[in-house]
């Protein structure tokens, strides 16, 4: 397969008032062409700030980002803000997690997909751009396009939103999509049919997405491989049957234990993972899960662990296979 985004030692850092946040600490992974790749990790692990950064989302005055990020071999952190908006969009689309504060109010939601489109494509003309927008709306499920298009957004359902949110995102047909918990504000029913939406609008576009989600079903039945976050770092990177199957590192393990069953006894509390994440407001040694692990050594303490790769295809941030530790 083709590799379109190629993501190397990036790093993230929030700077205000004094205080300085390592958000994203020397992130290493690839998306290939047709892949639905997810990101999975606890609130603040800094999944949106590597999202955000792969096209300068973040803001400008206040952060700091540092590594290569590789789009078709171009280093997207050298491009200029005004590079930068010919690829937003146009090569790589986003939806945002709250499509609410996302949508501009004071527009119909027509108006924005052509504003979007018309953008990229200036001599495409109004015409081409609105059967553009009926297009979009009619492919991601939005009954009645023609009547919907001069709707605004506060009209709308959350699940319409999101809807149309993800017709804004495709409407330049981009070869990347940017999805950050594009499920987390509907109800279970609208979520199934945006996860169905998305999976069948990658298997006709072929369009590669990188998702991020809490939901570990999510992953289960749409993602090809996963990276596990944890404290600004990617602690395991394996396809999605491996992770759940033959899970590596400690974090995943207590992550994926943590999930209620419905076979469970009821008597049966549900397992927390105890303790916190380290604070990123200031560099630390060693292992940033080492306090809230069962099987941390003493090196977890003094060492920051690669990524290993106990088996084929399957990588995992912690010494425990590092082959100077195995018994």
């Amino acid at each position: 397969m083709k590799k379109l985004l190629d993501v190397k030692k990036l790093h993230v850092t929030f700077s205000s008032r004094g205080e300085v946040l390592h958000a994203v600490r020397g992130l290493d992974f690839s998306l290939y062409e047709s892949e639905i790749v997810g990101i999975v990790g606890e609130s603040g692990c800094g999944k949106s700030a590597a999202l955000k950064a792969l096209t300068q989302l973040n803001p400008r005055h206040t952060t700091l980002t540092e590594g290569n990020i590789l789009y078709e071999e171009q280093d997207l952190l050298s491009y200029s803000e005004r590079q930068m908006r010919k690829i937003r969009g146009k090569e790589i689309g986003m939806i945002f997690q709250d499509p609410m504060t996302s949508l501009n109010p004071t527009m119909k939601i027509g108006e924005q997909i052509m504003e979007g489109y018309l953008q990229h494509f200036p001599k495409a003309g109004r015409k081409k751009a609105k059967q553009r927008a009926l297009e979009l709306l009619h492919d991601v499920g939005i009954p009645d396009p023609e009547e919907r298009f001069d709707a605004y957004p506060h009209t709308l359902s959350g699940g319409m939103r999101q809807r149309v949110m993800i017709a804004l995102a495709l409407a330049c047909e981009p070869k990347i999509l940017l999805a950050d918990e594009p499920t987390t504000a509907l109800d279970v029913t609208i979520q199934a049919q945006i996860l169905r939406l998305l999976k069948k609008l990658q298997e006709t576009t072929k369009i590669s997405i990188l998702l991020i989600t809490h939901d570990m079903s999510v992953v289960a039945n749409l993602c090809d491989r996963v990276l596990v976050m944890y404290a600004g770092k990617i602690v395991e990177n394996t396809t999605s049957s491996l992770l759940f199957s033959s899970p590596q590192h400690p974090y995943t393990k207590k992550l994926l234990a943590a999930i209620p069953k419905l076979d469970q006894p009821k008597t049966q509390r549900l397992l927390s993972i105890e303790g916190r994440p380290p604070h990123l407001t200031h560099a630390f040694l060693g292992c940033g899960f080492c306090s809230r692990c069962d099987e941390a050594m003493g090196i977890c303490q003094k060492e920051d662990p690669p990524l290993f790769e106990p088996h084929e295809k399957h990588f995992s941030a912690c010494f425990k296979h590092d082959p100077r530790c195995l018994p």
